[in-house]
């Protein structure tokens, strides 16, 4: 590039790395300034929806989670948490991300349609005294929907991760329910406090039901 010539995004190529730098700031104190924003507000949802979380697996029941993208892997991060470990030697716990199985939900996708992948595998799965963690970071993805229709027909308790006013799910979730909603607009800041707010659920299951740790 001859001196003096400019970059596509129109900044001097001497100036972009700063340029970028401080945007890469800035997102690290939007997320950060967010999480302590939404901490009074979420801690009282999340303890609750960890001692319910907590007393489903002790009676023996278990923990189905569904979402799609970023809450699919979210999902997966969760489930994978409980049966393996978070960060205590403990027995695995009973946890099912429902968007691993490609074939199962390729075929339901193919032969139905897309917004059952998750709600037929909660007929299939789901019993009475489990618990669903239906994740969307806008309230309203329609299988994530369906599926709790679903849990709510099959006697399981909902616990709704979301953001954005809570959408659609909000409207879902009843007395016996635990919705934990982001104060948020943007996708990605809102699932940074996901990720957290997953991490206390974890932490918080393994204290109701292992005690304080070591």
């Amino acid at each position: 590039m001859q001196q003096g010539a400019r970059n596509p995004a129109g900044a001097a190529p001497q100036d972009a790395p700063r340029a970028l730098e401080a945007r890469f700031v800035a997102h690290f104190r939007e997320s950060a300034s967010l999480k302590l924003a939404a901490a009074d507000a979420l801690a009282a949802p999340l303890a609750e929806a960890a001692r319910r979380m907590a007393r489903a697996l002790a009676a023996g029941g278990k923990i189905l989670a569904c979402g799609n993208g970023g809450s699919a892997a979210d999902a997966q991060h969760f489930a994978a948490e409980l049966v393996n470990r978070f960060e205590r030697e403990r027995a695995p716990l009973a946890a099912l991300a429902l968007t691993t199985d490609s074939s199962t939900l390729t075929s339901i996708a193919n032969d139905y349609a897309y917004e059952q992948v998750f709600e037929k595998q909660v007929r299939a799965l789901g019993r009475a005294g489990d618990v669903l963690l239906a994740i969307s970071t806008s309230g309203n993805s329609p299988n994530v929907l369906a599926a709790m229709r679903a849990a709510r027909e099959r006697g399981l308790a909902i616990v709704a991760l979301t953001g954005r006013g809570g959408g659609r799910m909000a409207e879902l979730v009843g007395a016996d329910d635990v919705l934990v909603c982001v104060p948020h607009a943007q996708t990605a800041r809102i699932q940074e406090v996901h990720l957290l707010a997953l991490h206390c659920l974890c932490d918080g299951i393994d204290r109701e039901l292992f005690g304080e740790a070591g």
